[in-house]
């Protein structure tokens, strides 16, 4: 089997020689100083956690180790309707081979994990437990979205070709998985806990995510296990457990205590958030999706109706102005918003809309505010320097509004729901501190717009039947994790909110936009189909199920292959 040599920088660019745990890959070393048989847990510290978002993120570039820095958030961006592709996911498409798919699967493995293998096993013997605990919490998260994402996975004989020679590991079931996930993150904890410990180094710049802080560890790994508890309350009873992390007091409990991985600024080192790439790509091929905009500007007839949200200018960047005139090329616009549908049979869908489309702003992707003023976009009309949010304060909010909404905790949902809404917006001021670079952009946390959208949510909410109430605090927490998309995929998967966009139920436009809107008045409709079901897990990698002997059969029906915490 084929090699892969890297060979080695410093800190976040570090590159290290690796191997594909979850099929038969060889793994190589020499005596070369350029290529040494071990690095120490402070070099690949910073490599795991740099891939861990690549992995997860959605972009089509690469780095300078020919990595993929976008995986599984570019598909799943668009099964959520938060982004609209002209690629495979498109019409719900979840091809065995798609590149995003074969990304997030090979960086998760080769990358990320084996990595953390080789943390955890050197740094047990080097009596380095603080990288053992960071790496033990990072596992256990890397195979937590597999197991979401796939339903089975290579886990207890994954890593084995050195130690075991076990080169075909078999899949584990996603129900076995999981309690060994629990127990991870329980030694985790304990190994970040104990003071016998040697610790010759210590995490500190090498850590990007906490800079070493144990306290933000813990919680993060405790927040992981509120999310898996949460994932499984419809298969299990798990009300003991989520109230004793509640009550517990050690869950992620502000914006700079959230587990989300840090993107410089636009710079020589070109790290930045992987979903930045679209304001340089030479051909763009994404673009914000008309049904998240229709629902944050008040037009969607179900939810939301009639509430404009003050979010729309840092979540989107216009290109055009509202009063240029229309393009032919343009498939919807409503205002100086332009963009193009999911499933569209236009004859405008494939149009390069290149210097008018709409991209994704300051958040959450570091790029531009829009002020209203238009312009073209490049590399250089924004830092990119955005975090990739794994979890969030808001999301542990929004999780316990989801448990105390549907009394698996004793709590108040409302206050719940408001106090996670509060959140997003802090989190936007967070992040835009950060990314914003020498653009001027205006605080949103404690503004009068922020008080009126939440007043106004809050309103519709009291007013709602129970089911209405859960479908608020899931559209909620879908508009606050734009650009976050896994857990988008599993909280629809598990709840059936938010409701999304159906092509085949509404023909040509989503919702004519009021008077004055130039989405209704100046475009015709577009004809818009869907031929696939909504995927409830993702394909087996066609890479792995050619190689891997142990490797189950391909799923072919994905409209109906759940994971085992879906109902």
């Amino acid at each position: 089997m084929k090699c892969i040599m890297k060979k080695i920088k410093y800190l976040i660019l570090a590159a290290v020689v690796v191997f594909v745990t979850s099929c038969a890959k060889h793994f190589d070393i020499n005596d070369n100083p350029n290529d040494p048989l071990a690095l120490s847990e402070d070099v690949l510290l910073p490599r795991i956690q740099k891939y861990l978002a690549h992995a997860l993120a959605m972009g089509g570039e690469t780095d300078e180790n020919d990595v993929s820095k976008g995986g599984f958030g570019t598909n799943l961006s668009a099964y959520m309707h938060q982004m609209t592709h002209y690629g495979d996911a498109d019409q719900y498409g979840a091809l065995p081979n798609n590149y995003y798919w074969e990304a997030g699967w090979n960086i998760l493995y080769r990358d990320v994990l084996t990595n953390a293998e080789f943390i955890i096993k050197q740094g047990t013997e080097n009596g380095n437990l603080r990288y053992v605990g960071i790496a033990k919490i990072i596992k256990a998260y890397a195979y937590s979205v597999l197991v979401d994402l796939y339903g089975e996975v290579p886990f207890s004989e994954a890593n084995q070709l050195a130690t075991n020679q076990i080169r075909y590991p078999k899949y584990d079931k996603g129900e076995e998985i999981y309690p060994q996930l629990f127990d991870l993150l329980n030694e985790a904890i304990a190994d970040l806990q104990d003071g016998d410990a040697v610790n010759e180094i210590t995490p500190s710049a090498d850590d990007v995510i906490y800079g070493g802080n144990v306290t933000r560890w813990i919680k993060a790994a405790n927040s992981i296990k509120l999310k898996l508890l949460t994932q499984q309350r419809k298969v299990k009873d798990v009300s003991a457990e989520v109230n004793a992390l509640i009550s517990g007091d050690q869950l992620i409990s502000s914006a700079a205590e959230s587990f989300m991985v840090p993107f410089g600024l636009n710079a020589a080192t070109d790290d930045r958030n992987p979903a930045f790439s679209e304001y340089y790509a030479s051909q763009r091929t994404m673009s914000p999706s008309p049904w998240l905009y229709e629902i944050m500007k008040g037009y969607n007839a179900n939810i939301l109706t009639g509430i404009e949200d003050p979010r729309i200018p840092y979540y989107f960047y216009n290109q055009m102005k509202a009063t240029d005139n229309p393009s032919d090329i343009v498939e919807y616009r409503d205002g100086a918003f332009v963009s193009i549908y999911f499933g569209s049979q236009g004859p405008n869908r494939a149009k390069n809309t290149q210097d008018v489309v709409s991209l994704f702003g300051i958040y959450p992707v570091g790029g531009r505010y829009d002020t209203g003023a238009g312009g073209k976009v490049s590399a250089s009309s924004g830092t990119g320097a955005a975090p990739y949010r794994m979890i969030t304060y808001a999301d542990i909010l929004f999780l316990q509004a989801e448990l105390a909404q549907e009394g698996v905790i004793s709590a108040d949902a409302t206050e719940l729901f408001e106090g996670a809404m509060l959140e997003t917006f802090n989190m936007i001021d967070y992040v835009v501190e950060g990314a914003k670079g020498s653009q001027s952009v205006p605080a949103l946390s404690g503004s009068d717009d922020e008080e009126d959208y939440i007043d106004a949510v809050m309103a519709q909410f009291a007013a709602a039947s129970n089911t209405k109430k859960l479908e608020h605090i899931m559209t909620q927490k879908w508009l606050s994790s734009v650009g976050s998309w896994i857990d988008q995929y599993n909280d629809y998967r598990r709840t059936g909110y938010p409701v999304l966009f159906d092509p085949n139920s509404i023909p040509g436009k989503i919702v004519t936009p009021p008077a004055g809107g130039n989405g209704g008045d100046d475009i015709a409709p577009v004809p818009v189909t869907s031929s696939r079901p909504f995927p409830l897990s993702l394909p087996f990698i066609a890479d792995e199920i050619n190689k891997n002997t142990n490797a189950p059969a391909q799923k072919t029906d994905l409209g109906t292959a759940k994971v085992f915490w879906m109902p």
